[in-house]
């Protein structure tokens, strides 16, 4: 973690003197939201297709001090969303310096802090926390207990001597914990019914009562959940005493937009090879011809990190296409597509009256991807000049020991592989393997619209 600056207040005398007054949660987050709206900071880093939808719910969610749930499919960003909250929060905040909660020194709330403060007054000692202690995240799980979350008895301090009445002797759950900050609970529904009872005093009279303690505290957080609306029907639920607790339920999407999604597989995938815009437009439209499937089972989701896999899968059969032809710079060509079906095929979830059609249908719909990027960046180009030279003796072959020189050596010089890679953003000078990416996507087009054939000779494929 950061260390604090130099200068801040370092007792609760001169914390008061400097003017630092306390404030809830909510109330920050809503005012640092609401400076960045009226200057125009970003205020989402690394979220990608929400801007229209998702944010601005959330946004009035927040500025109205409510809790929320995220209700969305998998690999749509929930949890990426969650921990962007923390940067609504202040930088660095007072707390009492040892204090287990994190208490605002002008707000103690235990009975050990409210002790100190009594005794040492003006001199109580303050400590700086940074905003990233103050987001708290749990994976609900079916073995978490209300210990997890709230708190349970101590035994180690009750072995020490102390009354079993003793408030001290509690070990305090992850939500108390979390006092003056955010708890995010991923996939709410997995938390067993009786688990979820536990968080209904924490949501609506905002304080926590342990194995019959008398013990009340007045806990500041902000709570944040995910679930899948399939859990809401089969392995569980929100139950309604919760639900109805939360100001906002938020739906999630999947990216609406292509570029949305080419921009979310170039922000978030590893790419050890380079791998062209044209080339993750195919892999978009791959995605969502998956996501509108009736063969593909939608309740389980097409999730966003099977489109960044696939570019990883893409970038990696590149990396190894180079290393066995010695290419250099390493770059992705449509023959590096072929490596995503057989790869990927267990990251979806197909209908029962698929089965044994799996690769059929991933082969057929990855054909169909090619198909429209080609016909969308060559709209208006005419490829037949290309289609001519392959018919009339270059014959052109592709594979994972041919590289990109290879492949433009087999044609004859021609205007329209200039105007081929002019459509992907190549220059004619470029390197060898860009150009070669956008010509095999020409070919492959001319192939799918069934003007020149395509035959596999051993490991390659030969257009003629």
């Amino acid at each position: 973690m950061p260390t604090a600056p130099e200068g801040l207040p370092r007792t609760a005398g001169e914390l008061r003197a400097a003017g630092y007054a306390p404030r809830g949660v909510k109330t920050e987050m809503r005012e640092n939201l609401l400076a960045a709206l009226r200057d125009g900071r970003p205020r989402w880093p690394g979220i990608v297709g929400f801007d229209r939808t998702v944010l601005p719910q959330l946004e009035r969610a927040l500025i109205a001090g409510h809790d929320v749930v995220l209700l969305g499919e998998r690999g749509q960003g929930k949890t990426r969303l969650l921990r962007a909250l923390g940067e609504l929060l202040d930088e660095w905040t007072p707390v009492i310096d040892g204090s287990e909660l994190g208490e605002h020194p002008l707000e103690p709330i235990t009975p050990a802090s409210l002790r100190r403060a009594a005794e040492l007054g003006d001199e109580l000692p303050v400590t700086w926390r940074h905003r990233g202690e103050r987001y708290a995240e749990k994976l609900a799980t079916p073995d978490t207990s209300v210990g997890d979350l709230v708190g349970d008895v101590d035994p180690v301090k009750v072995a020490e001597g102390r009354s079993l009445g003793d408030p001290e002797t509690i070990h305090y759950g992850l939500v108390p914990r979390a006092h003056r900050g955010i708890v995010t609970i991923n996939e709410l529904p997995d938390l067993a019914e009786r688990i979820q009872v536990g968080l209904l005093n924490v949501m609506e009279e905002r304080d926590i009562q342990i194995r019959g303690y008398s013990l009340r505290l007045p806990l500041d957080v902000l709570l944040v959940a995910t679930a899948n609306p399939e859990d809401y029907t089969n392995r569980g639920r929100i139950i309604t005493p919760l639900k109805d607790r939360f100001g906002a339920e938020i739906r999630t999407h999947y990216p609406l937009a292509l570029a949305d999604e080419v921009s979310l597989m170039r922000q978030e995938a590893d790419l050890p090879a380079e791998i062209g815009d044209h080339l993750l437009e195919v892999l978009a439209r791959f995605v969502r011809h998956l996501r509108e499937s009736g063969a593909v089972d939608q309740s389980s989701g097409v999730s966003a990190r099977f489109a960044v896999a696939a570019a990883e899968t893409v970038s990696a059969a590149a990396l190894h296409r180079a290393a066995l032809t010695g290419e250099d710079p390493p770059v992705a060509r449509p023959v590096d597509l072929e490596a995503v079906p057989g790869v990927l095929r267990g990251k979806i979830e197909f209908e029962a009256g698929e089965e044994g059609r799996e690769d059929e249908l991933l082969e057929y719909l990855l054909r169909r991807s090619v198909a429209d990027t080609a016909r969308g960046l060559f709209a208006g180009l005419d490829l037949s000049e290309l289609g001519r030279a392959v018919v009339d003796g270059h014959p052109v072959a592709t594979g994972e020991q041919v590289s990109g020189r290879d492949v433009l050596t087999a044609l004859p010089e021609l205007p329209v592989l200039h105007q081929v890679a002019e459509r992907v953003g190549v220059g004619a000078t470029d390197v060898p393997g860009r150009i070669a990416s956008a010509v095999e996507l020409a070919l492959e087009s001319l192939y799918l619209a069934k003007q020149l054939s395509k035959d596999a000779e051993d490991d390659r494929a030969v257009y003629s």
